[in-house]
């Protein structure tokens, strides 16, 4: 068994299908334009994981309060139809 159900035969076949699509000199780039894709997204992830923590801790707590509620009633809602 191969990767994720596949087997060394279908990933040999996608292999040589990539390879007669893109040519062997574009393969290399498409690789590195991938890589760099997929970092520059683990990135923006990490940084907004971050980004949260730091709010909830600049805050003092971890999660906000709910809404105070005011001691008049309700007001009436005129309906339109």
């Amino acid at each position: 068994m191969g990767f994720g159900g596949f087997g060394i035969e279908k990933l040999l076949l996608v292999f040589i299908i990539v390879l007669l699509v893109f040519g062997a000199k574009r393969i290399p780039e498409i690789a590195g334009s991938m890589g760099k894709g997929i970092r520059e997204f683990k990135k923006t992830v990490n940084e907004l994981h971050s980004g949260s923590a730091d709010e909830s801790v600049r805050s003092g707590s971890e999660s906000p309060r709910p809404a105070e509620r005011s001691a008049e009633p309700p007001r009436e809602v005129k309906r339109l139809m």
